[in-house]
């Protein structure tokens, strides 16, 4: 037996009671429902967190270059924070 407040109780009788079947049915219904959400859940955090853990290294190239160019574009001085002759040397 579960322990409920006396308002979760009443919402359970309820809903029990609209869809013709005893509370623990549908207290058991509603877990059940519940954790087969969670796992969905789960596996789709899992399928996402695998996207970000993939290694795109084309990506992250492609975005280095465009940071570097960004932040050489926008010094005040004309001297290049990434001068292209000390790639690989120096970044």
């Amino acid at each position: 037996m579960l322990n409920v407040t006396p308002e979760m109780e009443l919402y359970l009788n309820r809903e029990a009671q609209k869809k013709g079947v005893s509370v623990e049915a549908y207290a058991l219904e509603m877990l059940t429902e519940q954790i087969s959400n969670k796992e969905k859940q789960s596996s789709l955090v899992d399928v996402l967190d695998s996207w970000l853990d993939e290694d795109d290294v084309q990506e992250q190239e492609s975005t280095g270059e465009f940071l570097i160019n960004a932040l050489d574009e926008d010094r005040l001085s004309e001297r290049k924070l990434f001068p292209p002759e000390m790639k690989g040397v120096s970044w």
